[in-house]
């Protein structure tokens, strides 16, 4: 992968949309990211818990401020970020939404599907929400997945669009657990079971921005979950928007990333789905 030319292919793109500065920062930041995982990776890490099952590592916290440090460039945005955001309430204006390390359980059994996850957001009184510009960096796999928005959604330096397959009964589509599901787990096993019998397959890697990238591209037709914070999933949205896909909450409603659950699909068979996930909101 040249990360160079990504480098001057995104920033083509971001000046076109007037956004080349803020691209240019959460590129960098990505970019950084990844060394910085990879290093860790390398040499060696201590974990610790904030849950029964809620991992966090040296590494998160070491991305993390690598992250900020470079979107701190574009000043008077704020950035809610996982290890540091003390509030989840939706900012007004532009801010920034970080996961340093999605997939940190992952990351630490050596499983090598993680990524750095950084989105670019907008809350406007009129236009309501969007995001602008989002990035899912797996430095493992060499893959960078972005979007500037009304620019298209991309991998590395190709254009990627959803897949076109219509029926849910050949779908691949994926899903993931909350970090709550050994206390909370019926609602949970209930919409697996619901889908498990109507879809192709259905799969768990654990890395929610690297699910909806991936229905960006069309390696998924569809991806649900519960439970999520905002940085699970800001990015992964507008590449799946930029890809021609949609996202919803379980009842059909306009997603947002401060939504305590999502549907991204192909379009194709988005109202299958959430005919099905209905029974299982709130």
């Amino acid at each position: 992968m040249d990360i160079s030319s990504i480098e001057r292919l995104i920033g083509k793109e971001a000046a076109e949309a007037g956004l080349a500065k803020e691209a240019a920062a959460a590129f960098a930041a990505a970019a950084e990211a990844g060394r910085v995982l990879l290093g860790f990776a390398k040499e060696g890490f201590d974990v610790g818990f904030k849950g029964v099952i809620d991992l966090v590592t040296d590494a998160d916290v070491a991305s993390e401020s690598a992250i900020v440090s470079r979107l701190q460039e574009i000043e008077g945005v704020p950035i809610l970020a996982e290890e540091s955001a003390k509030d989840l309430a939706m900012p007004s204006g532009r801010f920034w939404l970080v996961d340093p390390l999605d997939g940190t359980t992952n990351f630490a059994h050596g499983f090598p599907f993680y990524a750095a996850s950084i989105a670019l957001c907008k809350m406007d009184r009129q236009e309501g929400y969007q995001t602008l510009v989002g990035i899912v960096y797996l430095p493992r796999l060499e893959e960078f997945f972005w979007a500037v928005k009304g620019r298209g959604a991309w991998l590395n330096d190709r254009k990627i669009g959803v897949s076109k397959e219509a029926r849910l009964d050949r779908s691949l589509l994926a899903t993931g657990f909350p970090y709550d599901v050994h206390e909370r787990p019926d609602d949970i096993v209930a919409a697996l079971k619901a889908l498990l019998v109507r879809a192709q397959g259905i799969r768990r890697a654990g890395a929610a921005a690297i699910d909806l990238a991936y229905v960006a591209a069309g390696r998924f037709e569809g991806f649900w979950e519960k439970r999520l914070k905002p940085w699970d999933t800001a990015a992964g949205q507008l590449l799946v928007e930029e890809a021609g896909g949609w996202l919803s909450d379980f009842g059909g409603r306009r997603y947002h990333p401060f939504l305590k659950e999502i549907v991204a699909s192909n379009g194709h068979i988005h109202e299958e789905m959430v005919s099905v996930l209905a029974d299982f909101s709130g």
